[in-house]
C-alpha cells in the first residue's frame, strides 16, 4: 500500500528558495537569531538538525518567535524522532534515508516528509511508496551532480534536494540540473559566524544564496 508523500506543501517549501540552510544549533536563543538572520536575507525555510540536544527546543522557539521563518527538522532517524519533531512544531521533516517505520509514521502525520535516497533501488522503492520529492544524501560523496544527471532520464518523476558537500564551489552545477528542485547547504550559516553571533554576516550570505538561479 502506497504511503503517499504530502507533495504540495513540501514542494512549496522547496521551490520557495534555491538553498535550504541545514544547521545544528547550541541553544534555542541561537536558533531564533539565526532564523531571523536567514529570513532577513531571503531564506525563510530552515532545517534544524536533531544533532544537538537543543534541537527540539530550538524548533519550538523558532516557531513561536520567528513567524516569518519556515522551520523544518532534519536528521530524523526514527519514528520517535519524527513524532518529537512534529510535536515541537516542525513544518517539514527531513531524514537522511528511509525506513518503512518512518514512512508509516509520516503517513499518519500532517507534516510532510523529505526522505533521503542515494541508490536506484532506494529511488524505485520510494516511487513505489508514492514519493516524488527526495533528499539526495550525501550528495558529493555519493557521486555528485554527474550522478544525479545520469539518473534524470531514468527517474523522470523524481526531483531531488541534494545535501552533503554542497558549497559555493559546486552549487550552480547542482541547481542547473532539471531534476534538482533546491539544495541543502550549511555554508550560509558558518559555525564561526554563529559562534560569534555575527548575524549580519549570515544575512549577507543568505542574500547571496537567495539570488542563485535554478535551471
Amino acid at each position: 500500500m502506497s504511503k503517499t508523500q504530502k507533495i504540495e506543501p513540501l514542494r512549496a517549501v522547496l521551490t520557495g528558495q534555491p538553498v535550504i540552510p541545514v544547521v545544528a544549533v547550541d541553544s534555542a536563543a541561537q536558533a531564533v537569531g539565526l532564523a531571523r538572520a536567514l529570513a532577513k536575507g531571503g531564506l525563510p525555510a530552515i532545517e534544524i538538525t536533531l544533532r544537538t540536544p537543543a534541537a527540539l527546543d530550538a524548533i519550538r522557539a523558532v516557531r513561536q518567535e520567528v513567524p516569518e521563518a519556515i522551520c523544518g527538522a532534519g536528521t530524523i532517524l526514527s519514528p520517535k524522532q519524527f513524532e518529537q519533531a512534529a510535536e515541537a512544531g516542525a513544518t517539514f521533516i527531513v531524514s537522511p534515508g528511509a525506513t518503512m517505520e518512518i514512512l508509516d509514521t509520516a503517513a499518519q502525520s500532517d507534516v510532510p516528509l523529505l526522505p533521503g535516497a542515494a541508490t536506484p533501488s532506494e529511488m524505485m522503492a520510494m516511487l513505489q511508496e508514492g514519493y516524488r520529492l527526495l533528499k539526495f544524501f550525501p550528495a558529493e560523496q555519493a557521486g555528485g551532480a554527474a550522478y544525479l544527471k545520469a539518473l534524470a532520464p531514468v527517474f523522470q518523476d523524481l526531483k531531488f534536494c541534494p545535501t552533503g558537500g554542497v558549497s559555493t564551489a559546486n552549487v550552480a552545477t547542482y541547481l542547473a540540473l532539471p531534476n534538482v528542485v533546491c539544495v541543502g547547504g550549511s555554508w550560509v550559516a558558518p559555525k564561526a559566524a554563529l559562534d560569534a553571533g555575527d548575524f549580519d554576516e549570515i544575512t549577507r550570505l543568505a542574500a547571496e544564496a537567495a539570488k542563485l538561479s535554478r535551471h
